[in-house]
């Protein structure tokens, strides 16, 4: 039965504050000091000599650190859920390290820009350096996974593909792909309401930024219009380009194709090898999704069988977006289990 209040963990979730040298001066004023929660399994205290796989949590936008203690009715957190899998043995023991990627505007996409800061970087050489450091970790790619539901199943396809040397292998939850379905039909959403800001997403956003947060019908679509602009589209300044004119919608072309670089299903031919090295690849979606991700993660599995992945997870689910976080045990497990010293003889994701 599932309780209504927190439960004890079988083992230990540690809470720590780490500085990241790469999110020094970041364009918004973020801070560099960042919390991050380090989850080491049932046992990690009792033979200093055992070292572990290691999986990366990282969150969907608008997701912040603290989030992943929210409790719904009759549901457990990630943290209990996770913890419950490695108690019971159901999954090889891991390190779970859960990553803080918040920025004021809600999101960073995981990857380095003049408009947010360089998140790419923060994650990969600030967290994870400080995690190989500081906990007893199985420090190979082969043994280090990376786990997250939309932006965060963004970021969880993208990062395997830019350092393949870090990461061995990867799960997505409903991850943004396939842009023209997941993105578009908010630009139209987004020119409609902009027309109360005489066009302009900076009047928005000084608007948004002097209430309380989420009181106008505007403030979901707009805000993820900026951030992912900030992300993928800044100028060198900092300064957000959207990819289509605010007041008649027309795609800009030039802004849009900096979107499309990526589109995960697009950047598959480019890391051809890099995904080829992966050893575990996790990839899922409801049928219902609200942005059609579980079309962009069917197109994202197919395009990994055209580089000769067949070894891989693909699963469609009775859903939407979200709620779903009943799905992240199952990714966890099958991450944990091919991460593992003894998936050492696997074959790797081809």
């Amino acid at each position: 039965m599932t309780l209504p209040w927190e439960a004890e963990l079988a083992g230990r979730l540690n809470r720590h504050t780490i500085h990241s040298v790469a999110l020094e001066g970041n364009h918004l004023g973020d801070p560099a000091d960042r919390p991050l929660w380090v989850y080491v399994p049932p046992g990690y205290d009792d033979d200093p000599g055992v070292r572990y796989p290691t999986v990366y949590e990282i969150q969907g936008f608008t997701g912040s650190l603290t989030m992943w203690a929210n409790r719904t009715a009759y549901r457990q957190t990630f943290p209990e859920m996770a913890d419950e899998l490695f108690a019971s043995r159901q999954a090889p023991p891991c390190i779970v390290v859960y990553v803080d990627a918040w920025t004021a505007y809600g999101g960073s996409q995981f990857v380095d820009s003049p408009g947010t800061g360089h998140y790419h970087t923060y994650l990969c050489e600030d967290v994870v350096g400080w995690v190989d450091s500081n906990y007893r970790t199985l420090a190979g790619p082969e043994h280090r996974g990376i786990h997250g539901k939309s932006s965060g199943g963004f970021g969880a396809m993208i990062t395997p593909m830019l350092r393949p040397d870090l990461f061995g292998g990867f799960a997505t939850h409903a991850g943004d792909s396939l842009y023209e379905y997941c993105y578009v039909t908010d630009f139209g959403k987004a020119v409609r309401h902009l027309r109360d800001y005489d066009g302009s997403i900076d009047q928005w956003w000084s608007d948004f930024r002097s209430r309380v947060a989420f009181t106008k019908p505007a403030d979901e679509n707009l805000l993820m219009i900026l951030a992912i602009s900030a992300c993928f589209s800044s100028d060198p300044d900092g300064t957000p380009r959207l990819p289509f004119d605010p007041h008649n919608g027309v795609l800009d072309q030039d802004v849009w194709e900096r979107w499309l670089d990526w589109d995960p299903v697009r950047m598959v031919p480019r890391y051809a090898d890099a995904l080829r090295s992966q050893r575990a690849i996790w990839i899922d979606g409801g049928t219902s999704d609200e942005w059609f991700l579980e079309i962009g993660g069917q197109a994202f599995s197919d395009a990994l069988g055209a580089i000769g992945i067949t070894d891989l997870h693909f699963e469609l689910f009775e859903g939407a977006h979200g709620r779903i976080e009943y799905r992240y045990p199952m990714a966890l497990a099958y991450l944990a289990e091919r991460l593992s010293v003894q998936a050492r003889d696997r074959p790797s994701g081809r």
